[in-house]
């Protein structure tokens, strides 16, 4: 009985003791949980914002690297900004030789003489039942401003150019036509030149156009030997055509100070007048010129 007494005495006290670890061994437990739960919520934190900062960097620098607006269009600027006085881009002394009985001449009608002139000069010297020889002089400036949509002045009057000559080689019934470059007449220049056979005679036709920058010369020439009088040299009135041009030439640069100021590039002017886009002029076709005064 006493030792039954003495083996639940032991048993007791062994259950108290085997509480007891158990719950040192929870109370030590306890903290450990709360540290790994603070360090797990820690940990998460530092992810949040770690991530919620990459995202940011990596939407600044998306943005930084964001192209930027395109520059407005540019043309070069146009070299010329106006036009010689039409009667005058020709000297007196070559006038005198090409129409000796008109050396004033009659300047064309015009809505922006800064952008389209035009003069023309008609001699016939009569020398009775010997004949006439007549003369007919017709000069014609175009000038083209830059512009965006269009290109520069210098290639605009490039294509002007090309065209005028097109034109002149096409001259309904022209007979012994002759095509030929001609230097020292700006950028580029070319003389045609045909014979036309009308009631009143042959007449000897030149056609020289030339472009300097952004300003086209068309230069028409054409002579003819009236009643009975002898057919004018063609060669000596394609030389007489071709130096009278580069007179007009030279008298568009000295309009404008004598200088360019092509070769920088800048945002373009204001577009072309409303004159410049027009179709040239009857005094500057070379086909209506030739037959207009004839």
């Amino acid at each position: 009985m006493q030792r039954a007494a003495q083996r639940d005495d032991r048993a007791q006290r062994s259950q108290r003791a085997e509480r007891l670890r158990r719950a040192l061994v929870c109370a030590a437990a306890v903290p450990a949980v709360l540290i790994t739960a603070a360090c797990s919520s820690d940990s998460g934190d530092s992810k949040d914002k770690g991530g919620a900062g990459a995202q940011q960097t990596a939407g600044g620098s998306s943005s930084s690297q964001q192209p930027s607006a395109s520059a407005s269009p540019t043309v070069q600027a146009a070299a010329y900004q106006k036009l010689p006085e039409p009667c005058a881009v020709v000297s007196k002394k070559t006038l005198s030789d090409l129409v000796p009985k008109d050396t004033s001449g009659k300047q064309g009608s015009s809505d922006d003489v800064k952008t389209r002139s035009s003069c023309s000069w008609s001699s016939l010297d009569n020398n009775g039942v010997k004949g006439s020889q007549f003369r007919w002089l017709n000069v014609s400036l175009l000038r083209f401003d830059s512009d965006t949509s269009r290109g520069s002045g210098n290639e605009q009057a490039h294509a002007y150019y090309a065209q005028q000559v097109k034109d002149a080689q096409a001259v309904s019934g022209a007979k012994n036509a002759k095509s030929e470059p001609v230097a020292g007449a700006g950028e580029e220049a070319t003389a045609v030149r045909y014979d036309l056979k009308k009631k009143e005679g042959t007449f000897k036709q030149q056609t020289v156009v030339a472009r300097v920058e952004n300003v086209v010369i068309t230069l028409d020439y054409n002579g003819a030997g009236l009643a009975g009088e002898k057919t004018p040299s063609a060669d000596d009135l394609t030389k007489a055509a071709e130096k009278a041009v580069k007179e007009a030439v030279a008298s568009v640069s000295a309009a404008n100070g004598g200088g360019s100021s092509s070769g920088s590039s800048t945002t373009a002017p204001a577009s072309p007048s409303k004159s410049a886009s027009k179709s040239p002029s009857s005094s500057a076709s070379p086909s209506k010129s030739a037959t207009k005064k004839n």
